[in-house]
């Protein structure tokens, strides 16, 4: 008999590696306890001791408590950039970037790797001026560029123009990595002619090359140019993947070619990847939006293995008026063998007569999907649209709050539109964890109910435990800061907006806050530093102007925005008619009213015939007051007789003499 195999000794690259295998298994609690008995023993941590625990799947922001002093006291924080990355990592990861900002300041040794790590978690968060403003460092630093540093950082750039010349520049745009990630970044953001004149000068082309331009004009709406770039894959020997093939089949499903997909439907076959679910789902997707729901069906039934994303695919398909209702694929698919799943119901639930609402719902009920938070949030809101409230709040209230967050958001957006503010509130505060939608929504109802310093008491709370402040936050207090006037809150969260990312809406929402708070200057800095401008940017704009009496200006800005090619809408015309009427321009104000459906396709409602009657009374032209109001083509409102009373009396002037 063998005698037992002695134990190895123990040393401190034996507990490395005993403490990386537990936490790859997702057993953080076990690694945590190997290091304590790895210290226990004498060992010194080393370089490679804590970051395989703090890229455990099962990590948490207390195992990161717990090893950021031990980082601190064995000086490996400060001798090696390794340990540092991996809490920065986290850090980022888990959307606490105070702490990780903390943590790489503390870094005295920092690796390229510990920048990308910062950039990509800002990134992944959307917080793309603080990853673009990291970037910049990063090249300022001199701790040079990776490929990975690019890589991360061009999916929210925008037109990377610049970046695409500093590339250039540091001769990486060899790598395939940096260069697929600019063709990429170039035809995200629609300019996919650039990509495709980079694409052509590419020295070496994988098929991640040819995935991104095939996508690319694909999403711009390009779909012909897309099959023509597969034919050309296929023709210059380059093997199509599974990803080229459900690209250029969704790009056939865009453009309805019939005889293109059935075409590439060949191919998948040729190349024996017709057993793939992943390109059978986009088969079956085809099929359904452009020939029919046989062959559709027929693709999925064909699928050897469990095909619930097959038949997914079909369900989101089914809006064509001729085929079958999600009740009836639903159906069908039992028959099959096949059981729905929370995908399959939540995809069911759009655009549904009440009367398949109210059986699908039976059917979730009977197959025990009713507790599935995304399915009960998809069944609220469907009742909702619908305008059955007391059903969507019956179900909604009935359901378990601590396992159903979602739907206790929705649940909440309901109570919201319903005007049902303290019902919101007393339901998003019994709630044991909020998210960022929870807290978004409680202080939308705070500040469409007028409880101002509730709201702002919420704001900070939110902040304080960490959450990302979305748009819609922004959105809710700057109506509170415009509705009272708040200059001083509104620069402060005009600062917090700067620090992370907005969007038009929330510019929009910028600039009304300040134009009604008399601060022109600032309404106009925040218009011409705006990435996008819709017609609601001009339209405050120029009811800022017109506000704040600068009516010739607000003349003069309507003007540029049709020279812009932005095309006024009621609204935009309704606010230069009020600019007109503030400043006295009763010429002006005519030609554009009498102008309004030759020239803008607008016809005249009765806020416009209101705003011109005003105007022409306040100015004493009381006579061509009343020829607007005659040639009216429905009913003058009372608000009218009024405002033109009001004039006769202004100028003393009496009706008998207006209508002689």
């Amino acid at each position: 008999m063998r005698p037992p195999r002695p134990s190895p000794p123990l040393s401190a690259s034996l507990f490395n590696s005993l403490i990386a295998s537990r936490a790859r298994a997702g057993r953080s609690a076990d690694a945590l306890s190997l290091l304590a008995r790895m210290l226990a023993a004498g060992f010194a941590p080393t370089a490679f001791t804590f970051a395989p625990i703090l890229s455990s799947p099962s990590a948490t922001a207390c195992c990161a408590a717990q090893l950021h002093p031990h980082m601190i006291k064995s000086g490996l924080l400060h001798c090696e950039p390794y340990s540092g990355t991996s809490l920065v990592g986290f850090f980022g990861r888990s959307g606490r970037f105070d702490e990780a900002l903390k943590v790489f300041d503390e870094m005295t040794v920092r690796s390229v790797v510990t920048w990308n790590c910062l950039i990509s978690s800002f990134v992944q968060y959307g917080r793309s001026h603080d990853a673009l403003f990291w970037f910049r460092e990063l090249v300022r630093s001199g701790d040079g560029l990776s490929d990975g540093s690019l890589v991360a950082v061009l999916p929210v750039i925008g037109l990377p123009v610049q970046v695409h010349g500093l590339v250039k520049k540091i001769r990486m745009d060899s790598f395939p990595a940096v260069a697929n990630a600019l063709l990429n970044s170039y035809s995200a953001c629609g300019a996919i002619q650039v990509a495709e004149k980079m694409f052509k000068e590419l020295v070496f082309r994988d098929v991640a090359s040819w995935n991104t331009m095939i996508t690319g004009f694909a999403r711009c709406n390009v779909p012909e140019r897309a099959f023509e770039l597969f034919l050309s894959m296929l023709h210059q020997g380059d093997l199509p993947n599974e990803t080229t093939f459900a690209s250029v089949l969704y790009a056939c499903t865009s453009m309805n070619g019939h005889v293109h997909g059935k075409f590439i439907h060949a191919k998948v076959i040729k190349q024996n990847l017709n057993t793939s679910v992943f390109i059978n789902t986009a088969l079956a997707s085809f099929y359904a939006n452009c020939i029919g729901w046989r062959n559709a069906h027929k693709v999925a039934e064909e699928v050897p293995e469990n095909s619930t994303t097959c038949w997914n695919a079909l369900i989101s398909g089914h809006s064509d008026s001729d085929g079958p209702t999600s009740l009836v694929i639903l159906r069908d698919m039992l028959r099959s063998g096949i059981k729905p799943n929370e995908v399959s119901f939540s995809a069911s639930l759009k655009d549904l007569s009440l009367l398949d609402l109210q059986q699908i719902h039976s059917l979730v009920t009977r197959l025990g999907h009713g507790g599935n938070d995304y399915v009960s949030s998809r069944i609220i809101s469907s009742y909702a649209s619908h305008g059955i409230v007391s059903d969507a709040l019956t179900y909604g209230v009935a359901l378990d709050p601590d396992s159903c967050s979602v739907s206790m958001n929705v649940l909440a957006g309901v109570y919201n539109k319903a005007r049902m503010y303290h019902e919101t509130k007393e339901l998003l505060l019994h709630q044991q964890s909020r998210d960022t939608v929870s807290w978004s929504i409680l202080i939308t109802a705070c500040a469409r109910n007028g409880d101002c310093i509730e709201a702002f008491g919420f704001f900070e709370q939110m902040r304080i435990l960490g959450h990302h402040v979305d748009n819609h936050v922004f959105v809710s207090l700057l109506s509170i800061c415009t509705k009272n006037n708040s200059l001083y809150l509104g620069k402060l969260i005009h600062g917090l907006i700067i620090k992370t990312s907005s969007d038009t809406y929330v510019d929009n929402m910028l600039l009304d806050m300040y134009a009604k708070c008399g601060r022109i200057e600032d309404c106009l800095r925040v218009f011409e530093e705006m990435e996008h401008r819709n017609v609601i940017s001009w339209t405050a704009v120029i009811s800022g102007l017109g506000l704040n009496g600068f009516s010739h200006k607000a003349l003069a800005w309507f003007k540029a925005m049709e020279k812009d090619g932005c095309k006024p809408d009621k609204v935009a015309i309704l606010a230069v008619l009020s600019a007109c009427r503030h400043g006295r321009l009763v010429q002006e104000g005519m030609k554009i009213f009498k102008n309004m459906k030759a020239d803008y396709s607008v016809e005249a409602e009765m806020e416009h015939y209101i705003c011109v009657v005003d105007m022409l009374c306040k100015c004493g032209y009381l006579k061509e007051a009343e020829v607007v109001i005659r040639g009216m083509p429905f009913q003058p409102s009372t608000a009218i007789w009024r405002t033109f009373l009001q004039g006769c009396k202004t100028y003393g002037v009496t009706e008998a003499q207006v209508f002689s």
